[in-house]
């Protein structure tokens, strides 16, 4: 997509960024097609985020130096990721809850 703009969050392309320098950054070919095809994107596409943010950040592509700034960035991403995954956990066990006692009911039922 030359020139437009992006069908793809910025949240969701920040995380691909993360996944991919979690990974080691490694920027041969294979790692990065196979962190691309995890988050379903292809891996130039990957590459091109990793560019931007690079960019974004003034960082050069060999250096792995963040600035104080995208580091608080990240951390009040990864804060609010984090309190997501907790509220889903919540529903995940109250709907687990649920099941198991509808199970529960079912086989009680069937006797």
């Amino acid at each position: 997509m030359v020139g437009g703009k992006s069908p793809y969050p910025a949240e969701f392309r920040n995380d691909a960024v993360a996944l991919y320098r979690a990974a080691g950054g490694k920027r041969t070919y294979a790692a990065v097609a196979a962190i691309a095809a995890d988050v379903g994107v292809t891996g130039e596409t990957l590459r091109s985020w990793v560019r931007l943010a690079d960019e974004h950040a003034g960082r050069d592509h060999g250096r792995d130096e963040r600035s104080a700034e995208s580091r608080e960035e990240e951390l009040a991403r990864l804060r609010a990721e984090s309190g997501r995954l907790r509220k889903a956990e919540k529903e995940w066990e109250l709907e687990r809850e649920i099941l198991r006692r509808a199970a529960a009911y079912v086989a009680k039922e069937m006797k």
